[in-house]
């Protein structure tokens, strides 16, 4: 099949030229453009060990455009689409998700639409790479220089035959490398094939990958290997393998899944704040993307084999589109960590399914506060339009635009005592009793006991207005729309005990799954001392003296962008960052409760009283016996530890929790959500270019056989 072969063939050493001349060592991304390499490079240690460092290159596809979010994170129950709709087909389940790639022509809004292609092409490519390893090894006599060279290809093959697996099903299974032959007769495998080689790649990766990242930080170690492992074992006794799972011993999976995960937990330790891991982000290769919580991550930085092409693009499409409807009172720019792309809109359900008084969580993700950067229009315009006095007027550095979280049981903005909410580009009252300041953007997520955050725009079904997350803010970057240096986390122990948890319900051992969710809700409490009102991102990476590592090299240049005081003077990158970072978050204006540095307590003492969010949750979604029950809670406490981490529609569809949680949660999604969009269509291009063994074509029922039900 020539279009594959191409891709494997042509992108299995093309691929360690561009991405595998590297050293051992902290910097094993850097690139050394002056070899070419072949395969003779596996015919000592030192070639090995850098044809697989080559492997880590794959990864970083994941998170160069649309289809980072698109094929994860929309058409599930935690975000829908904003006003862009840049993949909205990949949300809405429309019949524009269909085999062909989505373009323009095929009524895609525009020719970024993620192509149903894009993951089954790029899989293939690092399989083929890992497969060249995997065939040549032998020839290192150095058993620790093989097995790390080994356990590496194994690992990325694994793990690309499970994304391939998660979207699609049974896929071909390539384990021999092409050597240069161009093949177009291929058998698709059974679901149970493709995931047990999955399981024997990460089974042999945790065998021979060492313990330590003795390539520096991103290193694939044993337990990275261990967590995917016990990944790949609970999937074996997951819903949507239930027509075949009962050829293996439930119980010996689950145990063994279990097992694997109290060697990563006890190895690699939570990290001791939920900050750390991805506000608190301070630079390129900052102290904190070392973490031990960290078990696998695109790694970025400033080197050029980092960016361009597959550079990470994600710090574009969890913003709301702040610099279009403030009224210009925040304008954008690299001193705010993230762009105002608004791709990824949180749900009635994501904010929801928080404890907003007790889970600091909350609080460390969502971005509530923009802080005013330009002084849009003259004091006297703004109290004669809004009806505020001249004490209420806002200067910079102020509350520019606001997100209030409460709960839909809040009935203290009922009747807009403290004014009426809105865009900056309306006329609106809202002084924010908290500063006596008016805030040119206002917005409540529930009043009158009705979910009204989606509505400040005409259509709420396309809003790009939402309180976003935090999550890949990145103050390093020294344009608008250049690239993110910092790394993407693809796996960490706190989900490890989250798989944990899963096996323990699906054995009947309620009791022991809430245990060990509550270690990760005791992480995410308030700690005594600290200070609710606080908030930081990714953006203080922008100047030193806000904790970053070095100030950006385009803080001291005049804005590009409007960036005004009340006197005309034009500001700096750094006077816009600092009058954009308050630092602070509207916990007290959303909870209405009294400031306070005690501890809060999430603990739940027994499965059979969860907390109120949840049982809101089980109830809209009709989930009664303990088994339903517990395992959506757990996708509930998935929500929110992992909240826009790359893996939502891959964990619903798996569970067969896809279809009736995206019914309930996610409006955009539940009028064409159906059970055949718990796969995706295998490629029409693909399937186009297969042949018989024979050389002749194959028929259109022989083309309908390799497609998923309902496509």
């Amino acid at each position: 099949m020539k279009y594959i072969s191409n891709k494997i063939v042509c992108g299995a050493l093309s691929m360690v030229t561009l991405l595998g001349a590297t050293s051992c060592g902290n910097d094993f991304l850097k690139e050394d453009a002056g070899h070419l390499y072949s395969d003779a490079l596996l015919e000592d240690e030192a070639g090995a060990l850098k044809m697989a460092a080559g492997l880590y290159g794959n990864i970083r596809w994941h998170f160069g455009y649309e289809w980072a979010y698109g094929i994860t994170l929309y058409g599930c129950d935690e975000f829908t689409n904003g006003a862009d709709l840049t993949a909205e087909p990949w949300n809405t389940y429309d019949n524009r998700l269909n085999p062909q790639d989505c373009t323009p022509a095929l009524g895609a809004a525009n020719k970024n639409c993620p192509a149903v292609s894009a993951l089954w092409d790029q899989m293939y490519y690092g399989i083929s790479t890992a497969n060249l390893i995997i065939s040549k090894a032998d020839n290192v006599t150095k058993e620790d220089s093989r097995n790390k060279a080994l356990g590496e290809a194994h690992f990325l093959r694994g793990y690309n035959y499970y994304r391939l697996f998660c979207q699609y099903g049974g896929v071909v299974l390539e384990t021999e490398p092409a050597n240069g032959t161009v093949k177009k007769s291929f058998t698709r495998a059974s679901e149970e094939e493709t995931l047990n080689l999955i399981i024997d790649d990460f089974e042999n990766a945790y065998k021979m990958l060492p313990k330590d990242k003795w390539r520096g930080n991103g290193t694939w170690t044993k337990y990275t290997a261990a967590h995917f492992l016990a990944k790949a074992l609970l999937y074996r006794q997951s819903e949507r393998c239930a027509s075949w799972a009962s050829k293996y011993d439930k119980a010996t999976d689950l145990n063994r899944a279990i097992s694997l995960c109290d060697e990563v937990i006890a190895a690699c330790p939570l990290a001791s704040d939920y900050w750390d891991l991805y506000a608190k982000w301070t630079g390129i290769d900052c102290p904190n993307e070392g973490l031990d919580e960290i078990l696998m991550a695109a790694e970025h930085n400033e080197d050029k084999t980092t960016q361009g092409r597959f550079g990470n693009r994600t710090y574009n499409y969890f913003d709301p589109q702040f610099s279009n409807f403030s009224g210009g009172w925040v304008q954008r720019g690299q001193y705010i960590g993230g762009m105002d792309f608004q791709r990824c809109r949180p749900t009635e359900y994501a904010y929801s399914v928080y404890d907003n008084v007790n889970d600091a969580r909350m609080w460390k993700t969502f971005k509530t506060v923009y802080g005013l950067n330009h002084a849009a229009k003259k004091d006297a315009d703004v109290i004669s339009q809004n009806g505020i006095t001249a004490d209420q007027v806002p200067d910079l550095g102020d509350e520019g635009i606001i997100f209030i979280l409460n709960k839909k049981s809040d009935a203290r903005f009922d009747g807009n005592p403290y004014g009426t909410f809105g865009r900056g580009g309306d006329v609106h009252s809202f002084v924010n009793p908290l500063t006596g300041k008016w805030v040119p953007n206002a917005f409540v997520t529930f009043q009158d006991g009705k979910y009204v955050l989606n509505t400040y725009t005409g259509n709420p079904s396309t809003s790009n207005v939402f309180c976003g997350i935090n999550k890949t803010a990145d103050g390093s970057r020294t344009g608008e729309k250049g690239d993110a240096h910092r790394d993407v986390i693809m796996a960490r122990s706190g989900e490890t005990y989250l798989v944990k948890a899963e096996c323990q319900v699906r054995m009947g051992n309620y009791q022991e799954a809430i245990n060990t969710v509550n270690v990760l809700r005791a992480r995410g409490q308030w700690k005594k001392g600290e200070d609710r009102s606080y908030y930081t991102d990714g953006s203080m990476a922008f100047l030193k003296s806000d904790g970053g590592i070095t100030d950006n090299s385009t803080a001291a240049s005049i804005t590009p962008k409007k960036n005004k005081d009340k006197s005309g003077k034009q500001l700096t990158n750094a006077e816009a960052y600092a009058y954009s970072m308050t630092h602070t978050n509207t916990y007290y204006l959303s909870t209405g409760i009294a400031e306070t540095t005690d501890a809060s307590d999430l603990q739940i003492k027994s499965y059979t009283q969860l907390p109120a969010e949840d049982e809101a949750i089980l109830k809209e979604i009709g989930a009664t016996s303990d088994y339903d029950r517990m395992l959506n809670f757990v996708f509930n406490e998935r929500t929110r530890e992992l909240l826009g981490e790359w893996n939502r529609w891959d964990e619903l569809a798996r569970t067969g929790l896809l279809v009736k949680r995206a019914k309930a949660f996610n409006p955009e999604a539940a009028p064409n959500v159906q059970d055949r969009h718990m796969y995706r269509p295998i490629p029409q291009k693909f399937i186009d270019t297969l042949q018989n063994e024979d050389g002749t074509n194959l028929s259109d029922a022989d083309k309908k056989a390799w497609q998923n039900p309902g496509y």
